[in-house]
């Protein structure tokens, strides 16, 4: 018996898929962000596979969309966290980020999502405003069962990234979390690694699996820790974005 099998043999692990969806318009590549969010997901990765062996309940399976003058997968085999490696984004062109929603709306039907997974992590990170229509995009991704259950976060990097945009894509999370403010590059790497240990952490854990409705019928929200607090180093750190 493995350590990934129940008393009586039933395995345990299921596909928990998390997947960033990166603004790689013009403005990414000014003072270094582009640059920031690349290390700050690579320096990441070692972190989320100790915490994925923790929790051997889950699969957890990455991908990534970059989106600028249109949408592509930057990643687009669900990887195992154990295997993955970062792949650098560049940037350049405007911020059609409607039709990266499309194109992640995709991949949360069945299939290709199973039917037995866990859910799906979703995380937004933006610097400006869309550039296309967010709104139909947004409205496939709100009409999925794997959209409502999905925990969807979204990180601002600089003062200029359309907030209300940003909310309205973590939907039931904004009030409980709202978008993560990065104005600098400590504070974008602190972000990063939340999302990518202590949200899959809870995430992953048994309960969550069993939150897909509540008793009114309604998708509920499956919890997720407060997010981190800035040291004093981070707050003595001068803005850059």
């Amino acid at each position: 018996m493995t350590d990934k099998k129940r008393p009586g043999g039933e395995l345990a692990s299921r596909p928990l898929h998390f997947i960033w969806i990166a603004d790689c318009s013009g403005s990414m590549g000014v003072d270094g962000k582009i640059q920031s969010l690349n290390n700050a997901i690579r320096e990441a990765i070692p972190e989320m596979q100790a915490t994925a062996q923790d929790n051997p309940n889950a699969q957890v399976l990455m991908r990534a969309i970059r989106f600028s003058s249109g949408a592509q997968w930057h990643i687009s085999q669900p990887t195992p966290i154990e295997d993955f490696k970062w792949e650098d984004l560049s940037a350049d062109g405007v911020t059609d980020m409607g039709k990266a929603f499309a194109l992640l709306a995709e991949q949360l039907t069945i299939p290709p999502m199973e039917e037995r997974a866990l859910p799906p992590v979703l995380v937004l990170v933006s610097d400006g405003q869309p550039s296309d229509d967010y709104g139909s995009g947004l409205k496939q991704i709100e009409e999925l069962p794997w959209g409502k259950k999905a925990v969807r976060l979204s990180i601002a990097i600089g003062e200029d990234a359309d907030h209300e945009v940003l909310k309205k894509f973590m939907g039931r999370y904004a009030e409980e979390v709202g978008p993560l403010q990065a104005n600098n590059p400590s504070d974008l790497k602190n972000y990063v690694r939340w999302v990518s240990t202590e949200v899959i952490k809870t995430a992953s854990s048994p309960p969550s699996s069993e939150l897909e409705e509540g008793a009114s019928g309604k998708t509920v929200n499956v919890p997720i820790p407060l997010p981190p607090a800035k040291s004093e180093e981070l707050e003595a750190e001068d803005d850059v974005w």
